[in-house]
């Protein structure tokens, strides 16, 4: 032992009884126990405060489009913990829930891609509209300043009417002219109301390799009938899921979110329905017709804004993020599709 040889040198050394020796030795090892312990305890603190340098973020609505893009982001993500969730997970219309998921856990950011987004059927299920829409948006507010959440939610251009000349603002006055519209925007107004930190952000023609959307369904019925009608007096920016998601993750990481802010995203550049349709069965490489028609000829119970292009002067230059054209993120896409 250690301490045996120690003793026997001090011994040889000095006219020290046993005791003695026995009491220094235990001295000594107090003295060492201490000083494990305090390293033992500064080591503790570190990996607490490594740990809390880690963003940590809540997903609700995980299994939708964006909610997937976000997941395969989150592969090769380690300065963030992500829990994801969807309905059968966590159900944001029940308050009582989400008290209880909430409880014991501690999140910096919760991002909202849940959303009643059926635009036609929503006019005959509005209350349901409401429900995830509205309602929920209030619970998710709520919950967010009692657990000192930055709640980021994501809207909609069905919040304008469409009537305006140029691209929207973040400044621009919102009437939305349908029920799924009316309810994006009840669900802004309540989470400014509601919540002390929250970023809301609209985006525009949402597509993505994952769910359902335009793209898809134009590979698809293009495929299947090698001829389709799309609307041509309908304009705005597609966006790309997958871009959407890298933006709110540079936001995160780079930026701290203060207050309550809005922004518009979408990719850049303007198109019709029409424009877009063709560019997908161009870059999908479909042998498909494709005739313009208006929007009167196609007939829809939720009326749509004529112009849905956004002006996003305001998140380019508070963030310093770039936004990548339409038509380069659609080929993307597509090429995903494909393998």
């Amino acid at each position: 032992m250690k301490f045996t040889k120690i003793a026997t040198k001090i011994k040889q050394c000095t006219a020290l009884t046993n005791n003695d020796l026995l009491t220094i030795i235990n001295a000594v090892m107090v003295r060492m126990f201490h000083r494990c312990k305090l390293a033992a305890l500064k080591n503790t603190e570190l990996k607490l405060t490594k740990q809390h340098s880690i963003v940590r973020i809540l997903i609700t609505g995980a299994n939708g489009q964006l909610g997937n893009e976000f997941r395969q982001l989150a592969l090769n993500n380690n300065n963030m913990y992500f829990e994801f969730t969807d309905v059968n997970e966590l159900n944001i219309t029940q308050s009582d829930e989400l008290e209880a998921y909430f409880s014991g856990k501690h999140f910096d950011y919760l991002i909202n891609c849940a959303a009643y987004t059926a635009v036609d059927k929503a006019e005959e299920e509005a209350s349901l509209a409401n429900l995830i829409n509205v309602d929920a948006c209030e619970m998710l507010a709520l919950a967010c300043k009692k657990h000192g959440i930055c709640l980021i939610h994501i809207s909609t251009d069905f919040v304008f009417d469409g009537k305006q000349t140029g691209a929207y603002s973040e400044n621009d006055i919102a009437n939305p002219l349908s029920v799924y519209g009316k309810s994006k925007y009840d669900g802004e107004k309540i989470i400014i109301e509601n919540c002390n930190n929250s970023l809301i952000i609209r985006t525009s023609w949402l597509y993505s390799s994952y769910g359902n959307n335009f793209v898809k369904t134009i590979i698809k019925k293009g495929t299947e009938t090698g001829k389709l009608k799309v609307v041509f007096d309908q304009i705005g920016s597609p966006t790309y899921a997958a871009d959407l998601a890298e933006a709110i993750f540079y936001i995160v990481l780079h930026h701290k979110i203060e207050g309550h802010v809005l922004y518009h995203y979408a990719n850049e550049g303007a198109v019709s329905w029409y424009d877009f349709a063709m560019a997908i069965v161009e870059i999908a490489n479909i042998n498909c017709t494709i005739s313009p028609v208006r929007s009167w000829e196609y007939p829809a119970k939720a009326i749509r804004p004529a112009n849905s292009l956004f002006d996003k002067t305001k998140i380019k230059n508070d963030f310093g993020i770039e936004i990548p054209y339409w038509r380069t993120s659609l080929e993307k896409c597509i090429k995903k599709l494909k393998k």
